[in-house]
């Protein structure tokens, strides 16, 4: 992997389709501050917004948050096309910018359950309990007693609570089926703020983990006030034998070292963008493995279930508040059941896979899997940030 071409894909795909019209901030690793920047891509250039916010997350806060953003653009640190061919980790030189994830001081959460497919395979999960083998037997009979098919069914409606009578006495019912039909989205942590890796970066599954998946996804970007002032892709890996195990262990299956990717940039809502955009949205994965394997996908968000707004809105709210802001994982569609080993087994990541997701209006992200023992460790917390940015007059 010396060549950034052999994995990453080229800018122009790495950015959105309609680049030019496109606001996008993010951060860079800036090598003569020893720390991270705050950018706004303005022709083609990362233009410092430190002098005016310090962190991403006092940019989202900014009641016009577009106007500000173009307002704060200031010192140049180079076009965007050296710092993302500076960025892959295995040929970065350390003493120029490379990007990182694009949010810093928000939460980072996740949506779970939001897509019918998905919903019946954590069901499916949870059955087998981590059992491969147990896993293709289960979709025939879940196929046979109830089909595969929910996305009629509004979460909370009268028809979700009729069906979930059916499944009770079908001895189907699950806890996955509760938040994937029921009034409350499930919402749990993903990462913690500053965790986050960004396109380019190798990405942690655990040794001790043997199914697996990427899951594609959109992310919005909320407000404390529960505003979502723009998007971003993410990567919410996942440990399917961990979390099939016991739902309890979703904390040990979702929040690991390197476990979490976004990028590369914040699309910020504006007049050429905004969250009709994000509903329409086709999310794409592809996974090349090493030993020559390919898989292709997609997820799109026209099937999911619940509305990003009320995903938002279950986020934020008196019930709970974010004074830094939040990135919100939607959910995915996608839930690989390919044979990659052997027959009956589905699909797994094996060390090396490069996955890219993609989106027309949000560009494309790309990693590269690894044991999450073996990914750089986080060391760069809230604590670095602050001493860092105290150090350089920002605060």
């Amino acid at each position: 992997m010396s060549d950034v071409t052999r994995w990453m894909p080229p800018l122009e795909e790495a950015l959105p389709d309609d680049a030019d019209s496109a606001l996008l901030v993010g951060r860079v690793w800036d090598p003569s501050a020893q720390g991270p920047t705050p950018i706004v891509v303005i022709d083609g250039r990362a233009r410092s917004l430190a002098r005016t916010f310090a962190t991403v997350s006092a940019l989202t806060e900014e009641a016009e948050v577009v106007s500000a953003a173009r307002a704060g653009a200031g010192e140049d640190l180079g076009s965007i096309e050296e710092i993302y061919a500076n960025t892959a980790f295995d040929r970065r030189d350390p003493a120029r910018p490379s990007l990182l994830a694009p949010h810093d001081l928000h939460a980072v959460k996740a949506a779970g359950v939001t897509f019918a497919v998905s919903m019946i395979e954590r069901v499916i999960e949870e059955r087998a309990r981590g059992d491969l083998s147990a896993a293709a037997r289960l979709r025939e009979i879940i196929a046979d007693r109830i089909g595969t098919d929910l996305r009629g069914v509004e979460p909370g409606s009268e028809r979700a609570a009729a069906l979930k009578e059916l499944l009770i006495a079908e001895g189907l019912w699950s806890q996955y089926l509760e938040v994937g039909i029921g009034p409350d989205a499930e919402i749990f942590t993903k990462a913690m703020p500053l965790s986050s890796r960004g396109t380019g970066e190798q990405i942690g599954i655990l040794r001790s983990s043997t199914w697996n998946n990427p899951e594609p996804e959109v992310a919005l970007v909320v407000t404390s006030t529960g505003a979502v002032v723009g998007a971003t892709l993410a990567n919410d890996v996942n440990l399917r034998d961990i979390e099939g195990r016991s739902a309890l262990l979703l904390p040990r299956a979702k929040d690991n070292n390197a476990s979490c990717a976004t990028g590369p940039f914040i699309r910020l809502f504006d007049e050429d963008f905004g969250i009709d955009d994000v509903r329409q949205m086709d999310v794409s994965v592809e996974v090349d493995g090493v030993d020559g394997f390919e898989l292709r996908d997609a997820s799109d968000m026209r099937l999911i279930s619940r509305d990003p707004l009320d995903l938002a809105g279950q986020l934020v709210g008196d019930h709970h508040q974010y004074p830094d802001g939040a990135v919100l994982m939607l959910g995915t569609l996608f839930a690989p059941i390919q044979d990659r080993e052997s027959e009956g087994h589905g699909f797994t990541h094996h060390l090396g896979d490069v996955v890219t997701i993609r989106s027309a209006r949000l560009g494309a992200l790309a990693n590269v899997i690894a044991y999450s023992e073996d990914c750089e460790p986080w060391t760069f917390g809230v604590r670095a940030l602050m001493a860092n940015l105290a150090a350089r007059s920002l605060l």
